[in-house]
């Protein structure tokens, strides 16, 4: 099959999908429901909605694509906002989340002309499911045994949490980097070259990667998870948090530096940030969306006998609630980005927001 380069989805999905036995669609049914789901919401989107296939994952039974959605202006000097789920197979709610979005999104800009206009102003990129071969297969890692988060070229300074923060002992272990003389995965690779497309020449970015599993609480963390010192652009972050807090003020995320829970090799937004922030114009900040994965398992311990059940909301109505209940935050940052020049640090604000960064995030607690 030839590569979906420039197609509306209304020509490539279709193709994709056809390339596809009985047997195939069944797994997928079984298996991956959420791609059927992205497949079938593409199929019906606009023309405006940009869709192709970056890469293609390889299993015995079936063959996975790598889907990247592209929305709003194509100008190269607009802002943008990077969408990205499924990371991790195990953390289906991820790939949920940016997909509902995505949904919310294509519905209502049919109608809201608000809506229309913003997106005249920013692009919008989508990598809902980054690693179907892990989601495919119920696993953390891809199906070569390598966690996608532990693989990009960067190694912590300082002790890193054992095993947790990244091991090379095993693939059949979890955690595992992969070794230097492989390189990243072909995922990571894919996303990296969408980053290295994508970001280039324009003012500002975001991008948000969701995940779950970790902790009470849902936490939004930024660079670094490789070291203790705080990234240059902090005082960009801290201006973004405050901004949240001051248009949503009873939201419950928790607004932290990584290196506070723990540190890690080869953390794939480590990477991409120290990567594309080289140049003093415009900017990129990487956040995370860590959802609490462990208040879910207290109100419902029976999802301890399934594995997936340590990851995922497993009752319909809280699964539901997980759903919608971060909308309003990717809204946000969608509106953050595309209206950057109105809150971020001039150079004379930058010194004092970075200094009340550091004494609110980094100083010694003792």
């Amino acid at each position: 099959m030839t590569e979906l380069r420039d197609l509306t989805p209304h020509v490539a999905i279709p193709l994709e999908q056809a390339s596809r036995d009985k047997h195939q669609r069944r797994l997928l049914r079984d298996y991956l429901p959420e791609l059927i789901g992205l497949e079938r919401l593409l199929v019906e989107a606009p023309a405006r909605v940009e869709t192709r296939v970056v890469e293609r994952v390889q299993l015995k039974a079936v063959t996975l694509p790598l889907y990247r959605i592209d929305i709003g202006t194509a100008s190269p000097d607009a802002p943008a906002l990077l969408l990205v789920g499924g990371v991790h197979g195990l953390e289906r709610i991820g790939s949920q989340v940016i997909i509902a979005w995505l949904q919310s999104l294509l519905n209502r800009i049919t109608w809201d002309q608000e809506l229309k206009d913003l997106l005249g102003r920013i692009r919008v990129t989508l990598l809902p499911i980054l690693n179907p071969g892990g989601m495919f297969l119920n696993q953390r890692s891809n199906p070569n045994g390598v966690d996608l988060m532990r693989n990009a070229p960067i190694e912590a300074q300082g002790r890193s949490t054992p095993f947790l923060g990244g091991q090379r002992l095993s693939r059949r272990l979890p955690w595992y980097t992969g070794t230097p003389d492989e390189g990243m995965e072909v995922e990571n690779r894919a996303l990296e070259g969408v980053i290295r497309e994508l970001l280039p020449g324009r003012p500002f970015s975001l991008a948000l990667d969701c995940h779950s599993g970790f902790g009470w609480q849902d936490q939004i963390w930024f660079p670094y998870a490789y070291r203790r010192r705080p990234m240059r652009k902090i005082a960009s972050v801290l201006a973004l948090k405050l901004l949240w807090e001051q248009a949503y003020p009873n939201h419950t995320y928790a607004f932290e530096p990584q290196s506070r829970h723990y540190l890690t090799h080869g953390d794939l937004w480590d990477y991409f940030y120290k990567t594309f922030n080289r140049a003093e114009s415009g900017g990129f900040i990487p956040l995370t969306l860590e959802m609490g994965s462990w208040r879910w398992i207290r109100k419902r311990p029976r999802q301890l006998l399934r594995l997936e059940g340590f990851f995922n909301p497993m009752v319909p109505h809280r699964h539901q609630r997980v759903l919608r209940s971060h909308l309003s935050f990717i809204d946000f940052l969608l509106r953050a980005a595309a209206n950057h020049g109105n809150w971020l640090p001039s150079a004379a604000e930058e010194p004092m927001l970075r200094e009340a960064a550091i004494m609110h995030w980094y100083r010694d607690p003792g």
